[in-house]
């Protein structure tokens, strides 16, 4: 995973309060296969290290067969 990729956790990290699914960006490389995860969790900003195994990488394409009307 690179810098400002956007991802998703796979399982929860209760005593941070994130639940499974939550979206967050990668904000620093750590030792090999972890990484730095930025997440918003109400009004608060939550950064911690997050192996990457436990971590999806989401993507986006827009969909080019939608036109504006």
């Amino acid at each position: 995973m690179k810098l400002l990729d956007v991802v998703a956790l796979l399982e929860p990290i209760p005593e941070q309060h994130l639940l499974r699914g939550q979206v967050g960006t990668v904000v620093e490389a750590l030792d090999p296969g972890y990484v730095e995860v930025e997440f918003l969790v109400g009004d608060d900003y939550v950064t911690l290290a997050v192996a990457e195994d436990r971590l999806m990488p989401l993507h986006y394409a827009p969909n080019k067969s939608i036109r504006a009307a």
